[in-house]
């Protein structure tokens, strides 16, 4: 085998990895980012807030609920929930929280991704397309 045909061999296995990886990514970030793992029935949790991450790739809150089980909130990509005009000084640890939003389908996972969030009387809508019929 010559020394050429050992380099064009050797690119195509790598562009091969490099393709199958961004496939891999590709699929995973449409799989965490999109709805499919959510319920399509909306539910209303009310609880506490325990705390507050505006980190990429979406911010989330932990909440407790009435029953002292504690609960993962996702909310949209960092832009989009500032957009909807929550940022991190708009809520604190200890305020009351309502969120409106489809639970995950795995059973007994505690895991949410809202719609709307209100604090302290006031609409957050994430993701205001999907209030159809919500007030």
């Amino acid at each position: 085998m010559t020394t050429k045909s050992k380099a064009t061999t050797v690119n195509r296995c790598v562009r091969g990895m490099v393709a199958g990886l961004l496939l891999t990514l590709a699929a995973s970030a449409l799989a965490h980012h999109g709805w499919s793992w959510a319920e399509e029935k909306q539910t209303t949790l009310e609880g506490k807030i325990v705390s507050v991450s505006m980190a990429p790739p979406h911010p989330q809150l932990q909440v407790e609920a009435a029953d002292g089980a504690r609960w993962q909130i996702d909310l949209g990509n960092p832009s989009q929930t500032e957009r909807s005009g929550f940022t991190a000084k708009s809520a604190n640890a200890g305020d009351q929280i309502t969120v409106l939003g489809n639970r995950n389908k795995e059973p007994g996972k505690r895991h949410m991704k809202a719609v709307r969030i209100t604090v302290d009387g006031r609409n957050y809508d994430i993701y205001p397309e999907r209030l159809a019929g919500t007030p």
